[in-house]
């Protein structure tokens, strides 16, 4: 795991897609680039159950769309520290890694939920409708973060 996005292409295969996270306490917001690393695009949001059980999810998923690595989005704190959100999604990483060994990128998603809420209320979106997307649109407002430094 590291927190270079600029290296990661060096890691990836041709055709091969990052899969970016937005990792919850109860859900699993779930976001892919395209082939050239330039779009993401909102894909799914997990309900959490066991942790096996939501491997083998994303396992079905990293074999169907050809991923190559991960984005994960970390929580950290306004002033810059990690906080137990921070722990634990580090653990979700690194329990993930172990199970599915791809190469792994941490991303400051500061903000990113706050900026997929306003974005959704000014749309005129319900609660309701709002709770449905903003998981799998937070990671896509981070996968996009990273692509864009990442340099397509």
């Amino acid at each position: 795991m590291t927190d270079d996005i600029k290296s990661l292409k060096e890691h990836l295969k041709r055709g091969q897609r990052i899969l970016g996270f937005d990792v919850g306490t109860k859900t699993i917001g779930l976001a892919l680039s395209d082939i050239s690393f330039t779009i993401a695009t909102p894909l799914d949001t997990i309900r959490r159950t066991k942790f096996g059980k939501d491997v083998e999810i994303l396992r079905a998923l990293v074999e169907q769309h050809k991923v190559g690595a991960f984005v994960i989005g970390l929580p950290v704190n306004m002033d810059g520290t990690e906080g137990p959100r921070c722990q634990g999604v580090r653990q979700f990483a690194k329990n993930l890694e172990e199970r599915l060994p791809l190469p792994t990128v941490f991303w400051d998603e500061r903000l990113s939920t706050a900026a997929i809420e306003r974005m959704l209320i000014d749309a005129d979106r319900s609660r309701k409708r709002r709770a449905e997307l903003v998981d799998k649109l937070a990671a896509a407002y981070i996968l996009q973060g990273a692509l864009d430094r990442m340099g397509g």
